[in-house]
């Protein structure tokens, strides 16, 4: 049928369209690469076209591409409808010379419904809404193909892959400025929009930001907080969808391409938070935010992940010191790139931190923290000593000096005496004297105690040793039989060593 159509119409120019961008206004770049209806075709000639071009169900009513200027404002509405109903049609753009005609009629039609919604005063009907609904339903709520790149974890901070677009993009771009001017528009009825957006609608929208493309992914970003705007009542779910999305990630596919997007409307929705802070919002940090800094691939969201963490705290600072203890829990022991970061996270937190909820967590923090400072990776190690640059940080360390200054200066005398790069010197050095001018006799009492430990460690070491070459010497006149370990270079067999002892 379409073929036949088709065959009845003028071939389309090649050269129609260019490849720019236009920006509209409301965040979402409007490419104009699916070019657009010839500008020598006259629009009465358009309008005769559609009845051959789309199914005669699909136009039924008022003929849809007509202006919106070329009706009275009774029959507006009853257009709008029309015309929704004509782009209900889906296209095929994997190959672009298909279809061409009737991709430019809908998207001349998309273009008209948005500059509609902008300039509707009059309610919408719920006819309208519930076409509106379905099609945005229809053109984006879509399977995506496989993720044929091998190791692909939501991606690494090595992942230097290109990101990949839709090649429907020019009517899907629309489509998503469409919803988010309809659904931001005065004239929508929250209490009737919120039947046709309802959680079906909202679940099958989250699912979309596992798009590959960053482009789309920054609609529905702006699109989602528009709807938990709008709808309170859809609030709940909403967090409850999210989460799952983030429990899945954390615990189960560890890759999802949406994660930073899905954060950064969380930080808004955090700074919104009502005081005191609900028990949900509080579980929502400890077992959402806190273990999301798991994934190996926790630098591409590392940035909003933080925003949500420290809003909490600009919320409720009781909750930092759960906030360490909960990042000390889950310390990349092994991912030097990923220590450097949580580094940076400490430092910031601590910024915000009370005296009060210091002292809950400082020994454990600063016993990693000299763990850090002895790194053999001189990126740790410096960004450890890079701490003792922040004023608020001194602060807190000089007045809870007596439990902090014993943890660290071991670390210290380690690095002056073992370490092999020499900005860490430097800085290993730099804060040794803020120590020694801190509490010289703390510092002395300290350093003394880390000799003496020291020598003990050496005197242990030299009898173990001894012990080792008695051992050797004795199980060198130890006959050997069927059932006698043997010894082999300098090691004994746990065998050997009981027959001996």
């Amino acid at each position: 049928m379409w073929k036949q159509f088709l065959s009845k119409l003028p071939r389309k120019s090649s050269a129609s369209g260019d490849s720019g961008q236009c920006s509209n206004g409301t965040g979402i770049q409007r490419t104009t690469s699916c070019g657009s209806i010839p500008p020598g075709r006259p629009a009465s000639a358009i309008r005769r076209m559609s009845s051959a071009v789309f199914p005669s169900s699909v136009v039924a009513g008022i003929e849809p591409l007509v202006s919106f200027k070329d009706v009275p404002n009774s029959e507006k509405q009853n257009l709008f409808v029309s015309k929704l109903s004509l782009c209900c049609v889906v296209f095929d753009f994997s190959d672009p010379n298909k279809s061409s005609v009737e991709k430019d009629i809908k998207r001349q039609a998309l273009l008209d419904l948005i500059e509609f919604v902008e300039s509707s005063s009059a309610r919408f009907s719920e006819a309208a809404i519930a076409a509106c609904a379905r099609m945005c339903a229809i053109n984006l709520f879509r399977a995506f193909p496989p993720n044929y790149r091998s190791g692909s974890s939501g991606g690494g901070e090595g992942d230097e892959d290109e990101p990949m677009f839709d090649p429907a993009w020019c009517h899907l771009q629309l489509v998503y400025e469409l919803l988010l001017k309809f659904i931001g528009s005065s004239s929508l009825d929250a209490k009737v929009g919120k039947r046709h957006f309802d959680h079906s609608f909202i679940v099958k929208l989250l699912n979309l930001l596992d798009s590959e493309d960053p482009r789309e992914r920054d609609c529905l970003k702006t699109i989602l907080h528009r709807i938990y705007g709008k709808f309170m009542v859809h609030r709940p779910f909403i967090r409850k969808a999210v989460s799952n999305i983030f429990y899945q990630f954390v615990f189960e596919t560890d890759r999802h391409n949406g994660i930073a997007e899905l954060l950064e409307v969380f930080g808004s929705v955090i700074s919104g938070f009502a005081l005191p802070l609900k028990e949900e919002h509080k579980i929502f940090l400890w077992r959402v935010l806190i273990p999301l800094h798991k994934p190996k691939s926790v630098g591409l969201y590392l940035q909003q992940l933080t925003y949500c963490v420290t809003q909490f705290l600009e919320k409720d600072p009781k909750l930092a010191s759960s906030v360490i203890i909960g990042l000390l829990r889950y310390w990349p022991i092994t991912n030097c790139q990923k220590e450097v970061m949580f580094l940076s996270e400490i430092e910031e937190i601590l910024e915000s931190t009370s005296q009060a909820e210091f002292q809950k967590c400082m020994v454990p923090l600063f016993r990693r923290i000299a763990r850090c400072i002895t790194s053999s990776h001189f990126q740790v190690a410096e960004r450890a000593l890079f701490v003792w640059n922040n004023d608020h940080i001194i602060s807190l360390i000089a007045q809870n000096r007596q439990s902090i200054m014993p943890l660290i200066v071991p670390a210290l005398e380690q690095n002056i005496q073992n370490h092999w790069n020499q900005a860490v010197l430097n800085l290993t050095m730099n804060v040794k004297k803020m120590f020694s001018e801190m509490d010289e006799d703390l510092f002395s009492s300290c350093l003394d105690k880390y000799k003496e430990d020291e020598e003990k460690r050496a005197s242990l070491e030299v009898k173990r040793k001894l012990t080792w070459e008695k051992l050797e010497s004795a199980a060198a006149f130890q006959p050997v039989t069927g059932h006698t370990a043997i010894l082999v270079g300098h090691q004994l067999s746990a065998n050997m060593i009981a027959t001996l002892i």
